[in-house]
């Protein structure tokens, strides 16, 4: 059921008309997804993550993105992927979070499959120090969703959230008549455990 509540569409970053990334955000994850420009050998590429920093490009030039987060991320649990290929029964993956569990790469190989991802994206996972804040972006004072898409966003994270909670009930369906609250601090906070 919890699927239900996923995102369903993600957002973009536009500047000067181009796309810079697009993104989603879940209770506990913001997922930013860069198209890569083709040609490049996929070992040059590099994103460093940091609590309050996001530092993306291709080594030894400037880099494509380098901004401050929008609120902090837990480094440990945060990663990036890129070249994903699950075509021709192999799998290429340039990973820079060999610390996980080969149970949790078959995971992420397989969602990423049924999601039809790209061998040309970059896709970074950002774990969100405070569970269950509202991101209105990934980066520090750009490309903030306006005020619906927000509210949108918060609603969709309120009704994750008690889903979370409530396993036996199903929130899919939900709505909120008013304002909705926030998921981070709504009765007293998120439980733990």
């Amino acid at each position: 059921m919890a699927e239900k509540l996923a995102p369903e569409k993600s957002h973009s970053y536009i500047h000067n008309g181009q796309k810079v990334f697009d993104w989603d955000q879940t209770l506990e994850e913001v997922n930013m997804y860069i198209e890569l420009p083709p040609n490049v050998p996929k070992k040059l590429f590099h994103c460093k993550i940091d609590p309050k920093h996001v530092e993306v490009g291709i080594k030894g030039n400037p880099p494509y993105l380098n901004h401050d987060l929008a609120f902090p991320v837990k480094t440990d649990c945060s990663f990036w992927t890129l070249g994903l290929d699950l075509g021709g029964g192999g799998f290429s993956v340039f990973w820079n979070a060999l610390r996980f569990p080969i149970s949790l790469y078959v995971a992420m190989c397989t969602k990423a499959w049924e999601n039809g991802f790209k061998d040309n994206i970059m896709h970074i996972t950002l774990h969100k120090r405070d569970k269950g804040q509202t991101w209105s972006s990934p980066i520090m004072g750009q490309a903030q969703l306006d005020p619906y898409a927000a509210d949108l966003e918060q609603r969709r994270l309120m009704l994750q959230r008690f889903q979370e909670e409530n396993p036996g009930f199903d929130f899919s369906q939900a709505q909120f008549s008013g304002n909705c609250p926030d998921p981070k601090t709504f009765m007293g906070g998120i439980r733990s455990g």
